[in-house]
């Protein structure tokens, strides 16, 4: 366990302390996969909700495989009631003479497991791996106090986290909220126009995948994977030989080019849009992007809020076609209408942007910390637990 025990207490091995009756679950067969008001669990929890069950008593279950065992994470989690399980998830019932189902599951959720985890493909917590998992067991009174501790605790944690979730979805809907306002409400002197007249837009080249490079010299190739919402993720990028970087001026990125995915081009973490640094540089545009070059008459800045505001992402999903991969053309990006400032006050507009911009990732970034840090209190009041010195 890494330290001395407490005085009364043993390490047990989990297999001795509980019945292991993974011979009982099961997994559903099409007959019986008829929804209804049992939940059917897998290894990360409910799964769904099915018209038959195997169990009918409260018991403990672990992830097998399609589970994560690292520390925090959800390995082990309680049922109660009627519910089917199936073979993704050891069931276990605790000897409750001796041990909690909560000490259990605590310990299990607390502790790094990957040490008992085998297979590479398909990673695994088997049986004979699950029962041999090492506990600390205090007495069954001890393990009533320090659980009892534990549950105050976690109610507090999960009440500041939930306050703090709170606080950073809210600073980001203020933002939003500002940000559509901007571009709902026409203001004196602004001119209703079309996309295609304020920008250069080019749609990508179709390079030969055959002819990818994998040398770190080479040019980057910008595709639809590697656009996310408002950077580049260059991990496992593709590349072109950089000896024939000038054969495709038309496709050469430059610093502040704003860039689309035009396959699913918004996902539930939002737009796939990004703006070209000089660390993005030199890159070219692969087919199925769109890159929008400003012109003179709009600012590359709001130019760049215009295609991040929900207004426009209103407008794609209007407009995208496809169920399997939604997709949009470089002309229906063009064909976008907008109401549209004069240059100097889309400055002004750009300008207060940027400040409640800055001061929102100031706030998210304080918010973040804190989850954070709820997460590492949590941790070190689960490791005080388990090393018997909560009590």
């Amino acid at each position: 366990m890494g330290s001395a025990l407490r005085e009364g207490w043993e390490v047990r091995k989990l297999g001795e302390v509980c019945e292991v009756l993974d011979k009982l679950r099961k997994p559903i067969t099409k007959k019986n996969r008829i929804e209804g008001n049992y939940p059917y669990y897998g290894a990360t929890g409910i799964l769904s909700y099915v018209h038959e069950y195997i169990f009918d008593e409260k018991l403990v279950l672990i992830g097998e495989d399609g589970a994560k065992w690292k520390s925090g994470d959800k390995t082990a989690f309680s049922a109660n009631g009627k519910y089917w399980v199936n073979n993704h998830a050891h069931v276990i019932k605790p000897k409750r003479t001796l041990i909690l189902d909560n000490w259990i599951i605590n310990f299990l959720n607390y502790s790094d497991l990957t040490k008992y985890i085998t297979g590479l493909t398909v990673p695994k917590l088997n049986q004979e791996k699950m029962r041999s998992i090492e506990i600390p067991l205090p007495p069954l009174k001890e393990q009533e106090k320090i659980v009892t501790l534990l549950d105050e605790a976690f109610l507090a944690i999960e009440r500041a986290k939930t306050n703090a979730e709170l606080n950073l979805q809210n600073a980001k809907e203020l933002f939003e909220s500002y940000l559509q306002s901007v571009f709902e409400n026409r203001g004196e002197g602004w001119e209703e126009t079309i996309l295609k007249n304020e920008v250069d837009l080019t749609t990508g080249f179709a390079f030969k995948s055959k002819f990818y490079s994998d040398k770190d010299d080479d040019i980057l190739l910008i595709r639809g994977d590697n656009i996310m919402q408002g950077s580049f993720r260059w991990k496992d990028a593709k590349r072109w030989n950089k000896a024939e970087y000038t054969d495709f001026e038309k496709f050469q990125m430059k610093e502040n080019d704003i860039v689309l995915a035009m396959d699913r081009p918004w996902v539930k973490a939002g737009l796939k849009c990004a703006r070209v640094t000089k660390l993005d540089l030199p890159s070219l545009l692969l087919q199925r992007t769109a890159r929008l070059r400003n012109k003179s008459s709009i600012d590359n800045s709001f130019l760049y809020y215009l295609i991040n505001s929900k207004t426009f992402t209103d407008y794609l999903l209007g407009v995208q076609e496809g169920i399997g991969v939604p997709h949009i053309s470089g002309k229906q990006i063009a064909n976008y209408i907008f109401n549209m400032p004069p240059l100097q006050e889309q400055k002004n507009i750009v300008k207060k942007l940027n400040t409640l911009q800055a001061q929102t990732k100031k706030l998210e970034s304080i918010y973040t910390q804190k989850l954070s840090d709820l997460e590492e209190l949590k941790k070190s009041i689960l490791q005080k637990a388990f090393n018997g010195e909560l009590i």
